[in-house]
């Protein structure tokens, strides 16, 4: 696979609040399928950003590495009951 191909893989994104110690808020966003692949930032849409930014970092870094990439977990399917 090329570069290119790695970075269209689709990978969960999470999206959190998480309260600080200071009493203030901040928004975790994360690929949890990239070991260490998370940023926190106080506006949710600069965190998504900065996080799509960190994943093409992290898969770019790794292959040049000549390391894999971990595969994204298979989508969820939903059997319909009648």
């Amino acid at each position: 696979m090329t570069v290119e191909e790695y970075l269209r893989i689709p990978y969960v994104m999470t999206l959190e609040a998480i309260r600080m110690p200071g009493g203030g808020w901040t928004r975790r966003a994360e690929h949890p399928e990239l070991p260490g692949c998370f940023v926190d930032m106080f506006s949710p849409v600069e965190a998504i950003e900065k996080l799509e930014d960190l994943r093409v970092h992290y898969i770019t870094e790794r292959l040049g590495r000549g390391e894999s990439v971990p595969a994204p977990r298979p989508p969820l399917l939903y059997a319909a009951r009648g």
